[in-house]
């Protein structure tokens, strides 16, 4: 392999999620900070998590209602 071409390599890389869980992996980053993991991600525990950007969430739910009363009105 070529000499001075290939990143620095982490054995021990810090990684930390949103909820506080802590992981070591190897990485070419010294630290990584992730939004969810797998201690706490819905799939895996079971509990429903909302990560709610920029109120897009809102926007979704307020969408679905309209198409409600919509097809409400139609269906009349």
């Amino acid at each position: 392999m070529k000499k001075d071409i290939h990143p620095k390599y982490f054995d021990k890389a810090k990684t930390t999620c949103a909820c506080g869980a802590t992981y070591d992996f190897g990485s070419t980053k010294e630290n990584i900070n992730v939004e969810i993991c797998a201690a706490c991600h819905p799939f895996y525990t079971g509990n429903e998590k909302v990560l709610d950007t920029a109120g897009r969430v809102e926007k979704f739910r307020a969408r679905k209602a309209a198409g409600v009363t919509k097809a409400v009105k139609k269906s009349k």
